[in-house]
């Protein structure tokens, strides 16, 4: 069993005030380190006032890149508490930059450790998260008398289309799971009498969200 590809379902900012402190956690989805850099140059610049701008991400299916910064807090406080909230949701191809207005009143590493953590993971419930699935989309070609038919097994199995077309006939693009796809194919037939014409049209990666445990 693979271990499913998880990233954030959007762009989310979450904040905690923590003795008079301001931590701010943006949350952004990239694609590249470029883009993550890009990405924690923004925030940046939207907060020149800041105290500290602290960041950390993931690039890659097996997050062959990594990086974290303190900016300036002391070592080990912010910038691997970021990096370890965002592994511990098991995500990729995310950037989390946590932003900190000083509020005058010292954390102490254990305080600002725990600050630094929990306005991640509270960023990362906000967004909330998605897995991405290789599937199959099928080409299910239908009379406009089965038309409403078809849309209600879709719904009842939970599947997703992708798009129609009409025209003489009511063409569905919907995309089912790869690993059962022969089955599925089998049972929409069979539901249907064969009276459907089924074309395998190629895979696609497609989002399904995921329920975060924790």
């Amino acid at each position: 069993m693979t271990t499913p590809f998880l990233t954030i379902a959007t762009a989310k900012q979450a904040e905690l005030t923590i003795k008079k402190s301001r931590f701010i956690c943006s949350l952004q989805r990239v694609s590249s380190e470029q883009a993550a850099q890009q990405f924690i140059k923004e925030v940046q610049a939207a907060n020149r006032k800041a105290n500290h701008n602290c960041f950390a991400y993931l690039v890659g299916d097996q997050d062959q890149i990594q990086r974290e910064s303190d900016n300036g807090e002391p070592s080990g406080t912010a910038g691997v508490p970021i990096l370890e909230s965002l592994q511990m949701a098991k995500l990729h191809n995310v950037v989390a930059v946590v932003t900190r207005y000083f509020g005058g009143i010292k954390l102490g590493a254990g305080g600002l450790i725990r600050a630094y953590s929990n306005v991640t993971t509270a960023a990362v419930h906000q967004a909330g998260i998605v897995q991405r699935i290789k599937q199959l989309q099928i080409a299910v070609t239908v009379s406009y008398r089965q038309h409403d038919p078809l849309l209600y097994y879709i719904k009842e199995h939970q599947l997703t289309v992708s798009n129609e077309e009409y025209g003489v006939n009511v063409t569905c693009n919907v995309l089912i799971d790869e690993a059962t796809a022969d089955q599925t194919i089998a049972h929409l037939q069979n539901r249907f009498n064969h009276q459907l014409k089924i074309q395998k049209m190629g895979t696609r990666f497609h989002e399904v969200p995921y329920k975060i445990n924790n």
